[in-house]
């Protein structure tokens, strides 16, 4: 057999008749794609063919397909009968890629492709078919057929897989479908709740959306692979943890969550305040960190994307905590003299509210409980130090103050004075009358 000229691309010899590097004419190369059913495309292909019958399909342009669905390429081939004076019967067929570090493997041998791909051959037609794209199956095919005197290949076919996605155009109502895909390659569909209202269209569609709708696009002839729908948050929800009671310097973490796509950012705010609270902690998350009394109140936090903004129902913060320091008023203020009333009150702030216990010192059992203390007709031996007992689940406090009682001026009562007067008129009177008497 006479020697066949090598024609080198990259790392892979093209050995081709001489007869074959005269003439070229064009044919056509399908692509397919598949959900339930396979919707065709048609894209514009060459084909060399030789004066001895040596000729081959292959694509010069990108094909693009969409993530998850199912591409088909297909490659028809003619090769002579007879090759210098020999009967030339075919012997293999394959579809190789490109792996990294340039190598290029039969895809039915790689790992990465396993039971997604088929090699269709009947006819002098090869059909290489790849389920449930990836988008790592972007990257260049070839085809080549070996005969028992010649191996031939096809220039290589580039598949692009693009994964859909719907985009705010800035400020304006304009959405916009993201894909791989060159511009002018394919038209777009674009659906609202789920239902098709634009087709054929660019990749930017006007709408004047609802916070309560939805919007997706997809590929024409891939309509059943279309992108995430796109739509406002949904009302956020707020969870506390831990969820048991809160007590004071134990940390506590809110969480605000909201179905939105594209994803919320969050804000959290303080109710009866302007301060926002969102430099606390960024995202959906507020920490608040050793909480204090002063942190009890209503939170709530808001939800916002490219498509719209949602504000959650407030959630109650109660901290619980100790007793503070009790304070003690005495009620009159003025001096206590003895035979008089007085009435003390111990205040303290708690949650829950405090527990109150009176004391006196030296003296073991407790005077009084409740908040209110009330001793009447004071005498001497009152004076001393008493002290108040605040205290609730979570701990106790004391104050401590003294009680002076003073010794009163003595004064006899009115209805008192006036008989012993007339007592006193009746001793003197009466010896008068008895001398005269006599």
């Amino acid at each position: 057999m006479a020697e066949l000229p090598v024609m080198r691309t990259g790392i892979f010899k093209h050995v081709v008749p001489p007869s074959l590097l005269t003439e070229m004419r064009g044919a056509a190369m399908s692509l397919t794609a598949a959900a339930s059913g396979l919707v065709v495309f048609l894209l514009s292909v060459s084909v060399v063919q030789g004066q001895d019958g040596w000729g081959m399909t292959y694509s010069s342009t990108e094909i693009c397909a969409v993530k998850g669905s199912t591409v088909e390429i297909r490659c028809s081939y003619t090769y002579p009968s007879r090759l210098n004076n020999r009967v030339n019967t075919l012997e293999k067929t394959l579809w190789l890629t490109k792996q990294k570090g340039g190598k290029r493997v039969d895809l039915n041998t790689d790992s990465e492709y396993a039971g997604r791909v088929e090699d269709l051959c009947g006819n002098n037609i090869c059909t290489l078919r790849i389920r449930n794209l990836r988008e790592s199956d972007s990257a260049e095919y070839r085809f080549m057929f070996k005969t028992n005197q010649a191996t031939y290949w096809a220039n290589p076919v580039t598949l692009s897989v693009t994964d859909l996605q719907v985009s705010r155009s800035g400020s304006s109502t304009l959405l916009q479908c993201l894909s791989s895909c060159s511009p002018g390659q394919t038209s777009y569909i674009w659906f609202k709740n789920r239902q098709e209202v634009k087709k054929d269209t660019s990749p930017y569609a006007d709408f004047r959306y609802e916070s309560a709708d939805s919007y997706s696009c997809a590929l024409k002839g891939y309509e059943d692979f279309p992108s995430p729908s796109v739509y406002a948050p949904k009302l956020p929800s707020v969870s506390v943890s831990p969820s048991a009671e809160i007590e004071e310097g134990s940390s506590v973490t809110l969480t605000c969550s909201s179905d939105a796509n594209p994803a919320a950012n969050y804000t959290w705010y303080k109710e009866d305040q302007n301060a926002d609270l969102s430099s606390v902690k960024e995202g959906p998350r507020l920490v608040l960190s050793s909480i204090q009394s002063s942190d009890s109140g209503q939170y709530y936090c808001r939800a916002e994307n490219l498509l719209g903004r949602r504000r959650s129902e407030s959630i109650s913060i109660d901290v619980k905590y100790a007793p503070k320091l009790p304070s003690v008023s005495v009620s009159p203020s003025a001096e206590i003299e003895e035979g008089s009333s007085v009435t003390l009150t111990c205040s303290s702030d708690a949650n829950p509210a405090a527990n109150y216990t009176w004391y006196k010192e030296d003296e073991d059992s407790p005077k009084a409980s409740g908040q209110i203390f009330t001793i009447t007709y004071l005498k001497a031996e009152h004076s001393g130090s008493y002290s108040c007992g605040a205290q609730n689940k979570l701990g106790r406090s004391n104050s401590t103050f003294h009680l002076i009682v003073v010794a009163g001026s003595w004064k006899l009562p009115a209805a008192v004075t006036i008989p012993v007067v007339l007592l006193a008129v009746i001793l003197l009177c009466l010896p008068v009358d008895q001398k005269e008497g006599f």
